[in-house]
């Protein structure tokens, strides 16, 4: 019952932030459903995917295809570029890293002021830019998805927070197709994973109404808290590992 919770929160936060799907499914599926790591890994990209492609039907209104294709197609092109340079990084080096860049995000999101309702987005060089620089720090750090999506999309790209969730699902929709056909062959709990998905469905209907409901300033501020918390329970954990 509590793992069904767990999809539930994960599904919501994805409906309502736009991201942080894996980094909550991955080590719910490790540590509370004892999966191996490359399993979770798998499982995680199916159920995620399954999750943002629901949450797109839910944000049709507020969404930029344009902006979602031009930033993810590149940034998938970069992700793979890049993915190979982590290997000559120490792993906890890395989390380090990546959590010291959520919090300066976060602290952005929280400080810099934005403007309401729907806004064109910029040059379309600007969004290839983003979307490379996106694509280049999730292939070297490994992790990324929407917390490195939604604030690029807003204070790069220039879409309203709106915007940017629904946005930021059709990209991590195309990331964890690619991701998965990569992984697939690896078996799976189809039963767990079933689960995870129904769940998950009804946590980003949810979060996808919940979203509707807030003004822009305050989903950018909640999603900037939830950036911020993660990243300390990053660093708690990785700083004393640290040589």
């Amino acid at each position: 019952m509590f793992l069904l919770g767990v999809a539930f929160l994960i599904g919501l936060v994805l409906g309502l932030l736009g991201g942080g799907g894996s980094i909550l499914t991955v080590p719910a599926l490790v540590y509370l459903a004892g999966q191996a790591p490359q399993v979770a890994v798998t499982a995680s990209l199916l159920i995620v995917g399954a999750n943002s492609a629901a949450g797109v039907l839910m944000h049709h209104h507020a969404l930029s295809w344009r902006v979602a294709l031009l930033f993810g197609g590149v940034g998938m092109g970069m992700s793979y570029l890049f993915a190979g340079l982590s290997k000559a990084l120490d792993p906890t080096l890395l989390l380090v890293m990546f959590a010291g860049l959520m919090l300066v995000v976060g602290l952005l999101m929280i400080y810099k002021p934005m403007v309401e309702g729907a806004r064109e987005p910029r040059h379309w060089s600007i969004i290839v830019l983003a979307g490379s620089g996106v694509g280049a720090l999730t292939g070297l750090l490994g992790v990324g998805g929407g917390f490195l999506i939604v604030p690029s999309l807003v204070m790069l790209v220039g879409l309203s927070m709106s915007q940017a969730v629904g946005t930021s699902l059709i990209i991590i929709t195309m990331n964890s197709l690619a991701g998965l056909l990569g992984h697939w062959g690896v078996a799976m709990d189809w039963t767990l994973v079933s689960a995870f998905i129904f769940m998950g469905l009804l946590g980003t209907f949810v979060g996808a109404r919940l979203s509707q409901r807030l003004q822009g300033q305050q989903l950018q501020k909640l999603f900037a808290l939830f950036v911020i918390g993660l990243a300390c329970l990053l660093l708690l954990d990785n700083v004393g590992k640290l040589a």
